[in-house]
């Protein structure tokens, strides 16, 4: 996607609706008090598509000036992309949502959006940065101290296991580390308790970028991008070359199953086809409505021989972003959302329904208060994993043509599962292609 030509375009198209209202006589029938409507973009289905869509309504309930309608537009890439050509076509949504490796693009497009700090304050709502969890808080917030978007679904990778499974299987302990991860999808094929040992979703996600972060090791020079756009990847290291190394033979020897870039392998491990399953902890809707078993949610396992390990994981999910060149009343309804999508109880509720970490503080706290984790033991793993100090190796990541580069890590790492190239072969490749990406989004940053 062309960025500079992104964040250069302005303008928006008006008055063309009203114009052939008023022409057909039709202005003068709208009602007096009609309610503003605010446009959002999303990318959920199922049973957190139907939390989404609950939000809302209960939005739309709770007041009469504005109504905000929820559309889906495809996955994270493809509603981005949309919202982009949208921009373009000066038909924007007021709100898109944009997953987290789409963060450094939408900072760059300088024009297009209108900063979540801004826009809050603009509408007379007090706006505390500190009352959110800071590493969700700190991932979209600039080096200046003004946070650019709403940290609206913030995830981060955790382990859930099938207790069935490993009861069958004889596996006693739950993994913590990834030996034990091996041993025990070594059990569950031997005794058949499930078809497959272990799966992943999101691939790069798990296995790179918070892997990288778990085990305080860098993903990318420039403290992972936050420190400027002259960033590059530092995949190519021995930890990295150990772990390709073992999911390369875990999958030959059968305890491992790779089943696609995205979130397939959440399926999997619902179904009880895989009895472990690595991904995000906003996959617990998903699981509690469809897995047929118990389960249960621990720690992402970790190479215990690596110093600083285990550290902390790195945000995922998306935030919701702001376009520009609405008006002002328009800006008022989204800041009125916003502050709903804040409070406590709200946060406190999507955080306990869907397994995204909690907003506020405050949201974990009356979560924690109400008992919610110790009937649903497992459910706060998420937020232990993410409310330690974070180090520089550890923020996050955030650069540059993100989604091209995951692109390019999973074509290298497939290459690799399929027995194409080794797992040192691989990390040169996905260094190398993934520079390139970065030094081509430098250029078009600095222009």
């Amino acid at each position: 996607m062309n960025d500079k030509r992104f964040a250069a375009i302005k303008g928006w198209a008006r008055g063309g609706i009203a114009a052939a209202l008023a022409a057909a006589g039709l202005m003068a029938a709208m009602p007096a008090s009609a309610q503003t409507e605010i446009q959002w973009w999303h990318s959920m289905t199922g049973a957190l598509g139907d939390r989404l869509n609950g939000l809302a309504e209960r939005f739309n309930k709770s007041q009469s000036g504005y109504k905000v309608t929820a559309v889906y537009k495809g996955s994270y890439p493809e509603s981005m992309t949309a919202g982009i050509a949208a921009f373009r076509a000066g038909n924007a949504p007021h709100i898109i949502q944009v997953f987290e490796v789409g963060t450094a693009t939408m900072m760059a497009a300088k024009g297009a959006i209108v900063p979540v700090e801004k826009l809050m304050k603009d509408a007379g709502y007090k706006f505390d940065r500190t009352a959110y969890v800071p590493a969700v808080a700190g991932f979209y917030t600039t080096s200046k101290g003004e946070m650019l978007s709403f940290p609206f679904n913030s995830s981060t990778t955790v382990f859930y296991y099938n207790k069935d499974a490993f009861a069958k299987a004889g596996v006693n302990k739950v993994p913590e580390t990834w030996p034990e991860v091996a041993a025990a999808a070594a059990k569950v094929k031997a005794s058949n308790a499930a078809s497959c040992g272990y799966t992943s979703s999101w691939a790069s996600w798990v296995h790179m970028e918070s892997f990288s972060a778990w085990h305080n090791v860098l993903f990318a020079t420039e403290n992972n991008g936050f420190g400027g756009n002259k960033a590059r990847l530092k995949l190519n290291t021995p930890l990295h070359e150990r772990h390709m190394n073992n999911l390369a033979q875990w999958a030959k020897d059968g305890w491992f199953q790779y089943p696609g870039r995205t979130n397939q392998g959440d399926a999997k491990f619902y179904s009880g086809e895989c009895a472990m399953f690595t991904g995000s902890s906003a996959a617990y809707a998903n699981v509690k409505r469809n897995a047929k078993f118990q389960f249960g949610i621990a720690r992402l396992p970790h190479y215990s021989d690596v110093p600083g390990a285990p550290q902390n994981t790195v945000i995922g999910g998306a935030s919701l972003w702001v376009m520009a060149g609405k008006k002002a009343d328009e800006y008022k309804g989204v800041a009125k959302f916003f502050d709903f999508l804040s409070s406590p109880e709200v946060q406190a509720e999507w955080h306990q329904a869907t397994g995204y970490l909690p907003l506020t503080i405050a949201a974990y706290d009356l979560t924690k208060k109400s008992g919610f984790y110790d009937k649903n033991p497992g459910t706060d793993v998420s937020v232990q994993q993410m409310i330690v100090k974070t180090t520089d190796k550890s923020r996050g990541v955030r650069l540059g043509n993100f989604v091209q580069i995951r692109d390019v890590i999973h074509e290298e790492m497939e290459a690799m599962l399929a027995g194409k190239q080794n797992a040192k072969q691989a990390l040169e490749k996905m260094t190398s292609r993934g520079n390139d990406l970065l030094a081509r989004f430098e250029r078009t940053a600095r222009n």
